[in-house]
């Protein structure tokens, strides 16, 4: 069922076709998956213990289809909460601050593409970004390793590619670098690993 989000995620519109008559709608929208590492949960959980066989584990890991995770940008693994308390953790953003920095990252991003027909980098087509909008090729050069190694697919590596613009936006860059790219490799877990 979830791999009929497929298309949805990738073109931003649904079509459907019903008794000779098709209709398109918009269908843009932001997915988050959560799920946990095994049956159990307590896989590569510190301090817990996995109960559940090898086999069992790779099945749970492949209930979400390679083509969907393909699709989906940022793959991170979070840490169990172990203490209600916060210990000392004075690195807390307020809502106003957040979204601050969106909006100027938002801001920058429409700068950027003001010549184009896009304003936010996830419209920007990949074939733009590796072409017109290519940064320097040492700048690409782990994503293009990644490639060559098949850890990423095309697909993923346009996806990637948006993800660095965005975290380079966030962090106030007028240029790729290649530590955004870095970053958006570590963003995605399955293609740093």
């Amino acid at each position: 069922m979830l791999d009929a989000l497929r298309q949805p995620l990738e073109s931003g519109t649904i079509h459907l076709h019903r008794s000779g008559v098709a209709a398109t709608y918009p269908a843009r929208f932001q997915l988050v998956v959560a799920t946990n590492p095994c049956p159990c949960g307590q896989h590569g959980v510190p301090g817990g213990v996995c109960e559940c066989a090898p086999q069992a584990i790779r099945r749970y890991t492949r209930r979400l289809s390679g083509p969907l995770l393909d699709r989906i940008d940022i793959d991170l693994r979070l840490n169990r909460v172990s203490s209600a308390r916060r210990d000392g953790d004075t690195r807390t953003v307020s809502t106003a601050q957040a979204r601050e920095v969106v909006a100027s990252a938002r801001r920058r991003a429409a700068e950027r593409w003001s010549d184009t027909p896009w304003r936010r980098n996830a419209d920007v087509p990949g074939t733009w970004l590796r072409g017109p909008a290519a940064p320097d090729p040492a700048v690409l050069q782990p994503l293009d390793v990644a490639l060559r190694r098949g850890a990423l697919t095309l697909r993923g590596y346009d996806r990637l590619l948006r993800v660095a613009w965005t975290v380079a936006d966030i962090a106030g860059h007028d240029e790729l670098s290649r530590d955004d790219v870095g970053r958006a490799l570590f963003l995605r877990r399955g293609a740093a690993a």
